[in-house]
């Protein structure tokens, strides 16, 4: 746990790094950066669907695979408050092993909505799980809570969901206050009107031998955001409404100060996708070691408020460095850490402002 003075500042607000921009990370040194995020690993697609008046939004991942069998998915659940749909298929021993699309999205459980459009988007197109007399698209979609800072009554719909899956795309991942991070915050010990914006990241890592990894998170945390390396708060509760010193929610906690109702709850959403071969095991074993991501850039974390879930996908061909086994399993748990960390701390340095709520990337 990090804990802070009291009066540190906000600091004064830089460019943040350019869109879709990574770092090597843990990766290997001789390869450039890669660009674009989740994207850059084959077979994954990204698109949103943004309401900006209403202040919510999903996102979508598309992983149909080139034969149309999905990608091989499992997912790790550390929140109290998680509202999901088809988690239970992410599961090992349940029948379907692959998925073909997940969605996160606002809205609370009403958004769970968007799923059903992102199915008949599939289903147009073929695709799902062969039950002889249909394909069924396999779509777990998993929300966070925004209702509290725009209109309550602006919710994903399956339409949105349809269209957030006609936008995906190959291209760079628009990151910041777009999708399901649109109406996203974090901070939130004293309320929204102390808290600050969150939004979409993404991160992406190249490991010696080739094999890629990346991550999208989804930031609407109960706690603060603080850099990884330093400890230093990023974005997160601050000490009044027109403050730009930043309160330490984890130190205000063990001073006594609590949060409780259910006005402001959280969810951090990640997605851990490789072009590793791994199988649904080994897909729950990325998913729990990318975990200390969120614990290292999230203070506190995982909280009674939070509904935190990664979910991870493998979506490739290739063995991963340098053999198979345990080992190479522990590297992409490792590199899936760092990767998650960073997305992040993007989320919140290229969140916009809206409803009110400041965010580090301006107003929108």
């Amino acid at each position: 746990m990090h804990a802070g003075p009291e009066s540190r500042s906000m600091p004064v607000r830089q460019a943040p790094p350019a869109a879709g921009q990574a770092g090597l990370g843990t990766g290997n040194p001789g390869n450039p950066n890669l660009s674009g995020g989740l994207t850059q690993i084959e077979g994954i697609s990204v698109g949103h669907a943004t309401d900006s008046s209403g202040i919510t939004g999903c996102t979508v991942i598309l992983c149909p695979g080139a034969d149309g069998m999905g990608a091989v998915a499992s997912c790790d659940v550390r929140g109290s408050a998680v509202g999901e749909r088809e988690l239970e298929v992410l599961r090992p021993g349940h029948l379907v092993e692959r998925i073909h699309a997940l969605v996160l999205a606002g809205g609370s459980a009403f958004g769970l909505d968007a799923a059903s459009g992102v199915m008949r988007f599939l289903e147009e197109k073929d695709i799902g799980f062969d039950v002889g007399v249909a394909r069924v698209p396999i779509v777990p979609a998993a929300i966070l809570f925004d209702l509290a800072i725009g209109d309550p009554k602006a919710r994903p719909t399956a339409e949105m969901g349809y269209l957030a899956a006609r936008n995906a795309t190959r291209a760079a991942v628009e990151e910041g206050s777009v999708g399901a991070g649109t109406g996203a915050t974090v901070g939130k010990l004293f309320g929204l009107k102390q808290a600050m914006k969150g939004g979409i990241g993404s991160w992406s890592e190249e490991l010696a031998g080739g094999v890629r990894l990346a991550a999208l998170a989804a930031v609407n945390a109960f706690g603060d955001v603080r850099d990884p390396k330093t400890g230093a708060i990023l974005a997160g509760a601050r000490t009044a409404a027109d403050s730009a010193r930043f309160a330490d929610t984890a130190a205000q906690m063990q001073r006594g100060i609590t949060r409780r109702g259910f006005a402001t709850p959280n969810t951090t959403l990640v997605v851990i996708a490789t072009d590793a071969q791994l199988n649904k095991i080994e897909a729950a074993k990325m998913a729990a070691m990318a975990q200390d991501g969120l614990a290292r850039a999230i203070s506190p974390v995982h909280t009674m408020f939070d509904g935190d879930i990664v979910f991870a996908l493998s979506c490739g061909k290739e063995q991963a460095p340098p053999q198979a086994g345990q080992a190479d399993l522990s590297t992409l748990g490792t590199v899936a850490a760092e990767a998650a960390a960073q997305a992040i701390v993007r989320a919140v340095q290229l969140a916009k402002g809206l409803g009110g709520v400041p965010g580090l990337a301006g107003s929108q």
